[in-house]
Formats: structure tokens, sequence, C-alpha cells
């Protein structure tokens, strides 16, 4: 029997990528959802799959739907409905009362922090949930992992992205972006947390062609909460930057200097995700919406101090959120992920199944003394 895969907020740029992705890879029949009718849908029409309209604020529809789907033990649900700030867990228990496996991108560690919660109740249920999949979080976890295996003792974990205008991924990142301005977070720096401020402490990153050095800040990421609870490290730091640099600038301006009634009202969110959006659809045309990633790990090996640098850098950032989502979710469909509980991708996906995906995706991986590079 094939496999069926219900891929709930589907109808954006994310969760297309990510089915576009699993009907290259994964033998399964794949439906996804939206709240738009098929009929408004025509420009992310993708062959053999099917396509279902539905709400998740219709909680007892999509219960039904989710229901529907376990039949088969060996079905998926992937929840790709952002920004995740504003979602709960309901997705992720209904999987887990039905006994259906789960993947989501989700990148808000308020619902990893929730969802993790779940993960006794899911590991009685038979059910592999892997949250925060996609580029980062996702596989920028799988970067850190990857670096942090080349040392007998980890001491610092250093993650830095940037992404080029919009990413390709739509208004929805914008969004997320400006969400993520709203508070202090916490960090776990030399051995204890201690609150930051977001969009604070700038620094300069060497990236790889085309970005070259760009400045990066610190800004909330689930990263921050799982891994210096998945690797014994000192310090772990997630700091993201824009391109071209002017966005960094603009974005420091609305975190620093607008008032916090500002930040935190949804009007004032929407406005100016609808206004950088539009801007972005001007910028893109020449800076690109690609990403790059680099997860320096810093600490001892065979007694001496040393550095190691893993890297990921792709022309869209939408199509690789896709493949970092959809790789995981071939390898549940396929049996060769199979962990019941709830997990971050560090604590899940092993580094010789991250390279399979990178490996089967085209990208060329590319060797140094102290570093790795991925590129597509």
């Amino acid at each position: 029997m094939t496999n069926q895969v219900l891929i709930i907020g589907g109808y954006g740029r994310i969760g297309s990528s990510v089915a576009r992705d699993l009907t290259t890879y994964a033998n399964s029949e794949i439906t996804i959802t939206g709240r738009k009718q098929e009929a408004n849908i025509k420009e992310i029409l993708i062959p053999g799959v099917k396509y279902l309209t539905l709400d998740l604020a219709n909680k007892e529809r999509v219960r039904n739907t989710i229901h529907s789907y376990s039949k088969s033990s060996e079905n998926l649900v992937i929840h790709c409905a952002g920004p995740f700030h504003h979602r709960d867990t309901n997705v992720l228990k209904n999987c887990i009362d039905a006994g259906i496996n789960y993947v989501d991108i989700s990148d808000y560690r308020g619902f990893t922090r929730k969802a993790l919660e779940y993960s006794e109740a899911a590991k009685q249920a038979g059910v592999t949930a892997i949250i925060n999949t996609g580029i980062f979080p996702g596989i920028s976890n799988s970067l850190a992992r990857k670096s942090v295996e080349q040392f007998d003792e980890p001491e610092e974990i250093h993650l830095s992205y940037v992404v080029g205008g919009s990413g390709g991924a739509g208004v929805t990142v914008m969004r997320t972006t400006f969400l993520g301005l709203q508070n202090p977070f916490e960090v776990w720096k030399n051995n204890k947390w201690e609150f930051v401020k977001p969009y604070s402490d700038r620094q300069v990153i060497d990236f790889s062609k085309p970005y070259g050095k760009i400045g990066v800040y610190w800004f909330d990421m689930p990263e921050c909460l799982t891994l210096p609870t998945s690797f014994p490290v000192q310090t772990v730091t997630t700091k993201f930057g824009s391109f071209p640099d002017f966005y960094n600038h603009l974005t420091w301006t609305t975190a620093h200097l607008f008032p916090v009634t500002w930040l935190k009202n949804s009007g004032v969110i929407e406005f100016l995700s609808q206004v950088s959006y539009k801007m972005t659809q001007v910028t893109d045309k020449y800076s690109g919406t690609g990403v790059a990633i680099q997860a320096k790990v810093i600490g001892k090996k065979s007694g001496k101090k040393a550095d190691f640098c893993s890297s990921i850098i792709h022309k869209d950032t939408a199509t690789v959120t896709g493949i970092g989502a959809g790789g995981i979710a071939e390898f549940i469909l396929s049996g060769k992920l199979h962990k019941p509980g709830v997990w971050s991708v560090e604590n899940s996906l092993s580094t010789e199944l991250f390279e399979q995906v990178m490996q089967s995706r085209g990208f060329v991986k590319i060797c140094g003394e102290d570093s790795v590079v991925y590129k597509l």
C-alpha cells in the first residue's frame, strides 16, 4: 500500500516546496491543504498532488481529517502552517492520538517547548515526531551536530545565518522576523542562561559568495533551546542577518527605536511585513533569495584547542527548506528513521542520514582541514 502524506499549510511557499521535494524522492500519495479553494491556487499546482481546503481554526475538521489517515501507521502529517508564534500543538496532539507520524517546520521557541512536552505521549503511542525541520532550524541543527562530532570536548556552538531578500518564502518570513523582535530571550552563555535583546550585538561574518561579509545579530531560534540540552557545551549563539546589509540596519532600527507597544501590535507587525515584502520584491532581482549558514564549533581535540565549521549555501531559501523537511519525511516514510517520541533534528537525524539527503539532492561536499561546505 502506498503511504499517504498530509501537508498542512501546503499552499504556501514552504509547504509547496516540501511537497515538490517529496514528489521526487518519496513514493507517496500527497495531499496539501490550505484555506483557499483549489480554484484560487493554480500558481502552485503540482502534478500528482491532491488538494484539500482546511482551516486550522476548525478544530473538529482538523481532527477528523488527521484521523482519516490513521488507517496505516506508515502515513505521515507534515505541519507547515506558520507563523508558529500563533500555533498551538493541536495538530501534533491529534497525530499522537491517531498514531500517525509527524514532522513540522516550526521555528519558534515557545512552540518547540510545548511540543517537547508531548514526547512521552508520542513514545507510548509509537509515534515518531520530528520538530523544527527545514533550513534554520533544521539543516542548521545537522550542521551543528556535524561540527560537534569533530571534537572530544565541544565547548561553544556559533550558528550564523544570512538570507538574501525575501528568501523566496513569501510574506510569512517577514511576519516571523518582526514577531521575533518583540521580547528579550534566553540564551546559553558561559554555562548559564541569560537574556539578550533581539537584533543586538552585531558581528560581521564572512559568508561564501555571493554574500561576503555580512552583519549578523542575536535572533531567537529554537536552536537556542535545544542545542544546549543536546550537547555538553558552554555557549550557544544564534545570529541572523539579511542581504543586502541595509535591511539589517532597518531591522535594528525597528528593534531598538520603535516603542515596545508598536512591536506588540498585530496591525503594526502586519504593516511592517507587507511593506518589507514589497521592498524585497524589488531587491530580490539583484540580491537573490538564497541562504548561507555557518555552524562553527570551538572545542578540544586530542587535548588541543581547535575549531571546525560546517556550512551550507543554496540559491533559494524556500527550496532548501523543502529539502530539509522533505529529507526527514522521506526517511520516516521509508522506515529508515523510526524513533518514537518528540525530537529536535540533532537528536533524531544522524550525520550519516543527513549526508545521504545532501548527496541525493545534488549537493557537492567540499572538505577542508577544519571545515566542510555543502553547495548546490
